[in-house]
């Protein structure tokens, strides 16, 4: 009987299930704020550890991130401007997206002295049990960057005098007048010369993205080493004595996402809930890295998957880290009026209409500066008659509101162009809707 030997069939591999980012930084979080809450019960380890590696390996992330962030805003831009078809359409696109900023950054500045009214969050608060920081320094920077806080300074500080000089600093707003300048030059050129500068932009740009792709890579450690060093160097016990200016912050930063940014998303014919859904990666890192810029790249490609045309994307996502910080806004109302109440200074109505114009003026265009917060909120009080040295209580656990202020932020900037673009009726719903299945995939 002849025997059948049979070959057996190679075995099919089964790829290992990976990771995905988001719960690799949840990971990253989790055990940063472990680490931190050891070291900062052993002050002398935390010395030594902080500042040896764990404050080297978080400005790791944040430098490979803005080393990325302007040739992929310049590339995109020129790109899609170019891409728009007349000056006539990016000047209306531009008109629509600085009113629609304009109004949604004027509603959270007037919701958080609202709320800091409302609630009153320096009232009853005992200054000696709050910790002082030495805002020297941060009043040295305001003075420096006064320029910044009046409508033709503003004005001037988007023009630049040397644009390797600009991009060098990262100043974006430069970046971005220079680039539409740029992008509509390209448009008037002959095609033969046109195309082959766009096929390079295009290529340059493209190969930003997979660099992108590989420091986001190194994200998980970066925001793992961030959030150690917060939680190491303030502890959760700085926030006892202030607890309810965190509070009152955080409550303004959900009623704010829910309310305002809920049911614009609806008016628009899109889902809060869904926007969030597209953009966790991204919060997950501005929440623990406080910066916004670090989420900048992906967020104009996740709005260009999503549905934005590319040259609604790649305008309106760069112009609002500078004219659409929602969360920045909102604090500024709090912020001012925690200060009032701290030293028992009443602000009648006038005072705090005044105050509102002031901050509209205040919160744009000071993005770029270092500590820009502490400098629009130092104007803000000096413009108000208020003491500078109340800004001093609340320094140390201002990073612990920033994470959620930032967070906001992106929110608010993802927002937009999905705003804009349906405004325009350039909205590409079956591209939205397969992007969201791949998602669900």
């Amino acid at each position: 009987m002849e025997s059948v030997i049979e070959t057996p069939s190679a075995e099919r591999v089964e790829p290992k299930p990976r990771i995905g980012l988001a719960w690799q930084i949840l990971i990253g979080l989790v055990i940063g704020i472990a680490v931190g809450v050891v070291l900062n019960r052993f002050p002398q380890a935390r010395e030594t550890v902080v500042g040896g590696f764990l404050q080297p390996a978080g400005e790791i992330f944040i430098r490979l991130i803005k080393m990325v962030v302007v040739p992929i805003v310049f590339t995109s831009m020129v790109i899609g401007i170019a891409g728009v078809g007349d000056g006539r359409a990016l000047g209306r696109i531009g008109l629509k997206t600085l009113i629609y900023f304009e109004v949604v950054t004027t509603i959270a500045i007037v919701l958080g002295l609202v709320l800091g009214n409302v609630l009153q969050p320096g009232v009853g608060t005992d200054m000696s049990q709050l910790g002082h920081t030495d805002i020297s320094r941060f009043a040295q920077t305001s003075q420096q960057t006064q320029g910044h806080h009046g409508f033709m300074s503003l004005l001037l500080g988007i023009i630049p005098d040397n644009i390797i000089s600009s991009m060098g600093r990262g100043d974006l707003l430069p970046v971005i007048f220079f680039a539409v300048l740029f992008g509509l030059g390209l448009q008037s050129v002959p095609a033969e010369y046109r195309k082959p500068v766009l096929a390079t932009f295009k290529g340059i740009g493209d190969a930003m993205f997979k660099v992108t792709g590989m420091v986001m890579r190194y994200a998980p450690i970066g925001v793992c080493a961030l959030i150690a060093v917060t939680v190491a160097s303030f502890g959760f016990g700085s926030l006892l004595p202030l607890v309810k200016l965190v509070a009152v912050t955080y409550l303004a930063i959900v009623l704010f996402a829910v309310f305002v940014l809920g049911v614009t998303a609806r008016l628009f014919g899109f889902r809060i809930l869904t926007l969030l859904k597209v953009i966790k990666d991204e919060l997950v890192i501005a929440f623990s890295t406080c910066s916004s810029a670090t989420v900048l790249p992906q967020l104009m490609k996740k709005m260009e998957d999503f549905g934005v045309p590319k040259s609604i994307a790649t305008f309106v996502v760069p112009t609002g880290y500078t004219f659409n910080l929602d969360g920045a806004s909102i604090y500024l109302g709090i912020g001012t009026l925690f200060v009032a109440q701290l030293y028992g200074v009443h602000l009648g109505l006038q005072e705090q209409v005044v105050l509102i114009l002031t901050m509209v003026v205040t919160s744009k265009g000071a993005a770029g500066v270092p500590g820009f917060m502490f400098v629009i909120l130092l104007t803000t009080l000096a413009s108000a008659g208020l003491p500078l040295e109340g800004l001093a209580f609340i320094a140390g656990v201002d990073r612990i509101m920033d994470m959620g202020r930032t967070a906001l932020n992106v929110v608010g900037n993802a927002l937009a162009p999905l705003v804009i673009a349906k405004w325009e009726g350039q909205y590409d719903a079956e591209k939205g809707r397969a992007y969201l299945a791949s998602l669900d995939a």
